[in-house]
């Protein structure tokens, strides 16, 4: 009798591939997938402590540190200190990061159409909502939501953004 193979291996090959495409997508914008995430939390949140940000995340605070680095040097967000902390900066959108912001939504959605085109609308449709269950099931959100789905901030649009996620 045969043992039955894992399930898993071809969700993380998928996700692999997907996620190269994505690469594709956004290298002419200097920016890796993960780069392009937290762009798009710290507009949800708006300004915030590298901490939170990391929470949001669900990743130490030292690997947030490494990608906030990098995206202050190419001036896609801000550090200023918190006025409420004097030991505390926090982390915001540049006018670049905002912007930039349109063309990573954009390349989102090329990679939406690849799917798209690969197993058919239907099937897309029902990925990204078992997706969306699996990662609530498994106790991960959309970065500026707090637990349970209550939100964190009250920035115009999020309802719209979290039917997304």
């Amino acid at each position: 009798m045969q043992t039955p193979k894992p399930k898993l291996h071809m969700l993380l090959h998928s996700a692999d591939l997907v996620e190269e495409r994505l690469r594709i997508q956004l290298n002419p914008l200097g920016i890796t997938p993960r780069q392009a995430r937290i762009l798009e939390a710290l507009d949800r949140i708006g300004a915030c402590s590298q901490v939170t940000l990391a929470r949001e995340f669900n990743i130490s605070a030292a690997s947030m540190s490494t990608m906030t680095t990098r995206l202050i040097s190419a001036g896609f967000i801000l550090r200023a200190a918190d006025p409420d902390q004097a030991r505390s900066n926090l982390l915001s959108l540049s006018d670049t990061g905002r912007a930039l912001l349109s063309d990573v939504h954009r390349a989102w959605r090329e990679v939406d159409k690849i799917i798209e085109t690969a197993i058919g609308p239907e099937s897309a449709a029902e990925l990204a909502g078992l997706a969306r269950q699996l990662r609530n099931a498994l106790g991960g959100r959309a970065p500026g939501h707090g637990a349970r789905g209550s939100k964190l901030t009250a920035t115009p649009g999020i309802e719209e953004r979290e039917r997304r996620d």
